[in-house]
């Protein structure tokens, strides 16, 4: 019997599974309403699950000012700690008794310049109690500020919603002592450092929120339709109705008067084209104030800007085509209160690239570009009221008190600067 032997076929050795990273697609996701509208819906819950303490820097510094003390000393504390607003403290009764702002200091000028000269005004100034200043709101008739305030384990959701129902710029969080039942300042929540908070935590979201400034409506825009003119209404004769603009001649006195009216922070300054050249702030304002010059509110926009601190950040300026992504992007990075929306190419933003027209108007100087004309501006108002989302008619402070939500996991340490 013969038998044929074979060489016995070698083992073929098993693949072991790569354990290489596939690189991520370069592909930019679908862009769509849907997407956008998701990114939002999840940034909210993610404030839903976040307290204010949880918003707070790992160190910061808090100024409370008594309200015995005079308006001169105040304002000397406020500028030499680099702050704009201090919450007030009624040592008599031992309780919270509101917010000192800059808006309160224009209201004060004003009512000087209205009653008093320059003289009794520089005198009167000395005395003059922050304790009194409400009343002084109360002559001009402008709205007195709400005595709102939370507690800092409440959800940042629910603060939010009140910041944008009372129009508040900042909401004071207060907490009481166990043993005598007093109040407690523990900090203040602004919309700055909030929007700071959910662009710092929600990365992946703001890359969904592409669409663009304009189509959202945020913020305030020139009007293609002015109202009806009407002599006795010097507003309905101002081409960038409903915007409150001046020029480098107009009166220092003039714009705070549209600050105390209007109860806003700031004014475009443009040329007689309507070319945005810069913006005067109610913190300007200040800085007369507080070289004693009261009457340099006579000086002229172009005089007062010379006195203007040469650390001034600049005045940000950006299109109506810019992505509310690319505007959380840019709080993350630097501090900013408004944006002047002026004339000028879109700029578009992937999901993983933000290509960035959001500049200041010193940058675009440099650079050599060509100042835009004004379209509108937005402030951090217009952004939170968008992301949060408008509070219901006829909504009331305590139904939005009434909304809780149990405090997430916790943040990582550097969360917030």
């Amino acid at each position: 019997m013969n038998t044929t032997l074979s060489a016995p076929s070698p083992k073929t050795p098993k693949r072991r599974g790569s354990t290489r990273r596939r690189a991520p697609s370069h592909i930019p996701p679908v862009q769509s309403q849907e997407t956008h509208d998701a990114a939002l819906h999840a940034i909210r819950n993610f404030l839903k699950g976040r307290t204010s303490y949880d918003a707070f820097p790992v160190s910061f510094r808090l100024i409370v000012l008594d309200t015995k003390l005079n308006v001169k000393k105040a304002l000397q504390c406020l500028l030499l700690n680099g702050v704009v607003s201090a919450p007030l403290w009624n040592s008599e009764k031992s309780k919270f008794a509101g917010m000192l702002t800059v808006l309160d200091i224009i209201h004060l000028i004003q009512y000087y310049y209205d009653t008093a000269n320059y003289e009794a005004a520089a005198a009167d100034v000395e005395t003059f109690r922050l304790e009194s200043i409400r009343d002084i709101e109360k002559s001009l008739g402008v709205a007195t500020p709400p005595m709102l305030a939370e507690h800092p384990n409440s959800t940042l959701y629910k603060a939010a919603r009140v910041l944008i129902q009372t129009h508040a710029r900042r909401l004071p969080l207060l907490d009481y002592d166990t043993e005598t039942g007093h109040e407690l300042i523990v900090s203040v929540l602004t919309q700055y450092r909030l929007l700071k908070f959910i662009s710092i935590n929600c990365t992946r979201e703001i890359q969904q929120l592409h669409l663009s400034l304009r189509k959202l409506k945020i913020g305030t825009y020139v009007s293609s339709t002015p109202p009806p003119q009407n002599p006795e209404n010097p507003e309905t004769q101002n081409p960038y109705y409903p915007i409150a603009t001046a020029t480098l001649d107009t009166p220092v006195f003039d714009v705070v008067h549209m600050f105390s009216e209007r109860a806003i922070s700031a004014v475009p300054i443009i040329d007689q084209d309507g070319v945005v050249v810069n913006l005067y702030e109610t913190v300007d304002v200040i800085t007369l104030v507080r070289l004693g010059a009261y009457q340099s509110l006579d000086l002229t926009i172009s005089e007062a800007l010379n006195q203007r601190s040469p650390d001034f950040p600049g005045v940000v300026i950006c299109t109506a085509g810019d992505s509310l992504g690319t505007l959380l992007e840019l709080i993350k990075k630097r501090r900013v209160h408004r944006l002047v929306v002026v004339e000028g190419e879109v700029s578009l933003c992937s999901d993983y690239t933000f290509t960035m027209s959001i500049i200041t108007l010193q940058e675009e100087e440099k650079k050599g570009g060509k100042k835009g004309r004004l379209l509108g501006i937005i402030t951090l108002s217009d952004v939170l009221r968008y992301v949060i989302g408008e509070v219901g008619i006829g909504e009331s402070v305590e139904e939005i008190a009434a909304l809780s939500a149990a405090p997430g996991t916790p943040l990582s340490p550097d969360v917030i600067s």
